[in-house]
């Protein structure tokens, strides 16, 4: 038995809120606002990407690597989605971005824009971030595939999302922009 995954029940509903964050709920709430349809999977904390291995399998998708990055003068924050079994090497990323010297931000700033803590960081998160300080980032191996993993600001339930209502629904009611890059 895995660690992670207790049930492998697949729902396609928001959970009751009993036992659940607020941040969660809040996600449930605006992805039926949108008219998003998602598939959802609860399980344990997930410590780390190579956690979400069976939740992967059991979605039928691979969940995205999500890294929360800043410029050396933490002035310029970054949230990248990418494969979660592609290596990540930040001389490539800072070419295309025009920015040197990336790397991750501290747990603080992960609070304070995305409401999201290490560990459950997700596109999601981008809800939280209203005065935008927060660029998306996307590897275009992840816009090329029909469905993205990720959490729903929490580590203990991942979801399976359409691309495109990523793109053509949560992005423009949040007011962010993908930039595509290649790693």
């Amino acid at each position: 038995m895995n660690p992670y995954v207790s049930d492998p029940t697949l729902y396609n509903t928001a959970p009751a809120p009993e036992g659940r964050l607020p941040k969660e709920m809040a996600v449930y709430a605006l992805l039926e606002a949108l008219n998003i349809p998602f598939v959802r999977l609860d399980h344990g904390p997930t410590p780390s990407i190579e956690a979400c291995r069976e939740i992967d399998t059991l979605l039928g998708i691979e969940i995205c690597k999500n890294l929360f990055l800043c410029n050396a003068q933490k002035t310029q924050f970054y949230l990248l989605m990418m494969p979660g079994s592609k290596p990540f090497k930040t001389k490539d990323l800072s070419k295309q971005i025009g920015s040197s010297r990336l790397s991750f931000a501290a747990p603080e700033y992960m609070q304070q824009f995305l409401n999201i803590t290490p560990g459950a960081v997700s596109i999601l998160g981008l809800m939280n971030d209203t005065q935008r300080r927060v660029r998306l980032l996307i590897d275009r191996e992840v816009v090329s595939h029909a469905y993205i993993g990720c959490h729903p600001c929490v580590n203990t339930a991942s979801l399976k999302i359409r691309t495109t209502d990523i793109l053509e629904k949560f992005l423009p009611h949040t007011g962010h922009e993908a930039t595509l890059v290649e790693l």
